[in-house]
């Protein structure tokens, strides 16, 4: 709930987790990386990376 924002913050918890848990992905493994690849046909999938992006941003609490 920390890096949602707008309208995605008021969902309730049932509409979140078929929105955002169970998104369409793959998990890429290439040399030492590890990558999570979003379909681009999924609704949410802007929501999703959004998110992924506002949670790096916050300080690390441990």
């Amino acid at each position: 709930m920390l890096a949602l924002t707008g309208d995605t913050r008021r969902w309730e918890p049932k509409k979140l987790r078929l929105r955002l848990f169970s998104a369409a992905a793959q998990f890429v493994n290439t040399g030492r990386r590890h990558w999570l690849r979003f379909t681009g046909r999924w609704p949410w999938t802007d929501v999703i990376t959004h998110v992924i992006a506002r949670l790096h941003i916050l300080p690390n609490p441990g």
